[in-house]
């Protein structure tokens, strides 16, 4: 069995402030109940750290004519469609307003599972067979691509968190069962290959691996339940594979991030399979942010606190400014 320890260096951080932030969170995604609960506790955390914030909810503002002349940083908070898939941080890049987390290109390919597979398959990492479907696709068509995989298959909406719509099936009945649940979150969706085994996930912040958790639940899988509300759901440092398959998992969710460019904070999903292959699910590129999030549990490994993981979020952002970068343009024209 291995454990995490804590390695002998960690990311540059330069606390300067206090910054004047504003945590962007809530919108109208359907993840709109978990991103105001991130949001919530970033800005409380960034407060006691004695940050200046706003609070800016997307459903209610209008960014483009918004005032942000006196705003060094926006710290995105926004899970699922709009903020994870390029729209904020393009209306932010033309703005010239600084962000946390990965910049438009990254996002519109890593909200999208299909697009994320085809860019980290073309990098060398692995990830189970998949194919798209749509919700023009008969039932026929995507009972004869479940097929071709054999038993067990997972149905997962194309650009959904959370495990929104998402299902494991085993047979014909189910998989139909599965198919509107998917499409009701999605126009598209993908059919995966199970991978049988132990569920794990990785944080990362720019280049930096933060601590592997191995993940366990008696649910059928980590589902929106287990992630959420489920208190029988573990989180566990002390694993039951070896250091050499930790570090796997560990280089493969590091290759993952780099094929996709993500910056700042980021997690990636992973499956550990029963001959210790990991092979990696999805990537997130703006994780879960609550105090009882994975990244912050991570985090917390590394002694970091809540709010000084918050600050180096920020900090990974500011630092890639050039010197002498106007930062805040304003309003748009």
């Amino acid at each position: 069995m291995a454990t995490y320890s804590i390695p002998p260096a960690h990311v540059e951080f330069r606390r300067s402030g206090p910054w004047k932030v504003a945590v962007l969170f809530g919108g109208d995604s359907a993840e709109r109940e978990i991103s105001l609960a991130s949001g919530r506790c970033v800005s409380q955390a960034l407060r006691e750290r004695g940050h200046q914030v706003v609070d800016i909810d997307p459903k209610f503002v209008d960014l483009q004519q918004h005032d942000w002349s006196d705003i060094e940083v926006a710290f995105l908070a926004l899970h699922g469609k709009f903020g994870e898939d390029g729209h904020v941080q393009s209306i932010l890049e033309g703005l010239g307003v600084p962000y946390t987390g990965s910049d438009s290109e990254a996002s519109r390919i890593g909200i999208s599972k299909s697009a994320t597979k085809e860019r980290i398959t073309q990098h060398g990492v692995p990830t189970p067979p998949y194919v798209l479907i749509h919700e023009s696709d008969s039932s026929e068509r995507i009972l004869a691509h479940a097929k071709a995989f054999g038993s067990g298959v997972v149905v997962k909406p194309d650009t959904q968190g959370s495990s929104l719509g998402v299902s494991i099936v085993q047979n014909a009945q189910e998989l139909l069962a599965a198919i509107p649940k998917c499409f009701a979150l999605d126009s598209f969706g993908i059919l995966e290959k199970t991978i049988v085994g132990s569920e794990w996930t990785v944080g990362m912040l720019d280049d930096l691996i933060l601590p592997p958790i191995q993940i366990s639940t008696d649910r059928q899988f980590f589902d929106y339940e287990a992630k959420y509300h489920d208190d029988g759901t573990g989180y566990r440092f002390d694993y039951n594979v070896t250091s050499d398959v930790v570090r796997r998992i560990e280089q493969v969710a590091q290759n993952a991030c780099r094929a996709l460019g993500t910056r700042g904070l980021a997690r990636v999903d992973i499956m550990l399979d029963r001959d210790q292959q990991p092979w990696v699910l999805e990537i997130n590129t703006i994780p879960g942010l609550t105090d009882h999030s994975l990244v912050p549990k991570a985090a917390a490994q590394l002694g970091w606190s809540f709010g000084e993981l918050c600050e180096r979020a920020i900090y990974s952002c500011l630092k890639s400014v050039p010197e002498g970068t106007p930062r805040i343009i304003g309003r748009a024209p």
